[in-house]
């Protein structure tokens, strides 16, 4: 017998009983980029692999270590998305969306990484992001925080706390970016070889290092605070001032950086300390330079992502979650004739009551085993169609859940009945 094929090492697979938590956070996704105005972005799974190059950077570990790259059969470097953000900036160029315009969009779907997996984190993953384009005043800023904020308070999550920092400008960046080389390279006894690798490519992520062995010498490194424009001060203070006056508690990182050039001012996490190392739920940022890196003329952008598997591993399932796919009414049918009528009268049910979750049972059997298999299904009711019941016009309407005598209902009237069981 030939071995069976398995899912391949870090993806899985979102079974049925498990789909109705997803369900209801894609229910919670839309209404919410609804009530704020914004409108869906679908982009390809397969990319360009320059995109990605140009917007993550190729000395970043993403782009050297994580990426599913291939030649396709005309030699065409294409690639796996890694991150939400490239593509819709590269759909944005593509199709006039973003030139003289202000754009509030949203995403959700597979991205892929190929890293070690471990508990909410996978090789392919779920990513849930909004975007906003040509908005350069920290107002929007606020609106992504507040946004969050929300998303939590619907999704009953608890424990999730705001971090806060800016990145400045970028030419404050480039003067700090000095000061911090001329600091590690001072202490470079003490760096990992992670640190080492970064400090002449990256050195910004030497401070987002999750190495035990740097937390001593990061926290003793500057600080970006100290060398900010006034611009990018100004700005800070604003988004503050707007998150205190709304209530939004955070606490200020200065050790929570990005390490792509692109970034700038803003940059947030949302954290929580219930899923161990894997703690960021959310992060969001500035990156006023990536649409002009990309092609596109300088365009002011922000934006957030989140994964929805680390985000659905915090959720305590809500009844509302757990009922998603509770069935209402589980049909029975028996004797000649039955699988017809049956049939139609569940469309006609279906027609006059859209909310309506109801099975018909399907490929025969023993009334006895059909009784189970409703029980079974975890229905409120169950409709028995049988061949007196056909030529009379009715339905036997038998309670699953509740103490209650069998009740005969006419055909006729079987819609309004249900009602009150939805």
């Amino acid at each position: 017998m030939s071995k069976i094929i398995q899912s391949i090492r870090g993806t899985h697979d979102i079974l049925p009983n498990e789909s109705a938590r997803w369900q209801a956070f894609e229910a919670i996704v839309r209404q919410t980029m609804s009530a704020y105005g914004y409108r869906e972005i679908r982009t390809p799974i397969i990319e360009s692999t320059d995109l990605f190059c140009r917007s993550i950077g190729e000395v970043t570990d993403i782009v050297e270590k994580e990426m599913y790259t291939f030649d396709d059969r005309n030699g065409d470097s294409l690639t796996l998305r890694p991150e939400g953000t490239a593509s819709c900036v590269r759909a944005g160029i593509q199709h006039g969306l973003l030139y003289n315009q202000t754009q509030r969009l949203w995403y959700t779907g597979p991205m892929f990484r190929h890293e070690r997996p471990q508990k909410g984190r996978y090789r392919q993953f779920h990513q849930f992001g909004v975007e906003v384009y040509g908005i350069a005043t920290p107002d929007i800023d606020a609106e992504l925080i507040l946004m969050g904020a929300r998303l939590w308070k619907a999704l009953q999550l608890r424990d999730i706390r705001l971090e806060l920092n800016t990145l400045g400008s970028a030419d404050a960046r480039i003067k700090y970016r000095e000061m911090l080389v001329d600091y590690f390279q001072s202490h470079s006894e003490q760096l990992d070889d992670d640190s080492k690798r970064r400090l002449q490519t990256n050195p910004l992520r030497i401070l987002d290092s999750k190495n035990p062995d740097m937390q001593a010498l990061n926290r003793e490194a500057p600080s970006l605070l100290d060398y900010l424009d006034n611009e990018s001060a100004d700005d800070f203070a604003a988004l503050k001032t707007i998150l205190e006056a709304a209530g939004i508690a955070y606490t200020i990182n200065p050790r929570l950086v990005r390490g792509l050039d692109y970034y700038c001012k803003t940059v947030f996490e949302w954290v929580t300390d219930q899923l161990g190392a894997q703690g960021t739920v959310c992060a969001g940022g500035r990156y006023d330079g990536l649409v002009a890196q990309l092609g596109g003329r300088e365009t002011p952008a922000i934006g957030f992502a989140l994964g929805i598997e680390r985000l659905l591993a915090l959720q305590e399932q809500s009844t509302e979650t757990a009922d998603l796919d509770q069935l209402d009414v589980y049909l029975l049918l028996q004797g000649e004739g039955s699988e017809q009528q049956g049939l139609l009268l569940a469309e006609q049910l279906r027609n006059q009551l859209p909310e309506l979750r109801l099975m018909t049972h399907c490929g025969g059997g023993s009334f006895k085993s059909q009784i189970k298999k409703a029980d079974k299904s975890g229905a409120q009711l169950a409709l028995i169609l049988g061949e007196s019941e056909i030529e009379a016009s009715t339905v036997t309407v038998k309670f699953l859940r509740a103490e209650s005598e069998q009740k005969i209902v006419p055909q006729a009237e079987l819609g309004k009945y249900l009602q009150s069981y939805i």
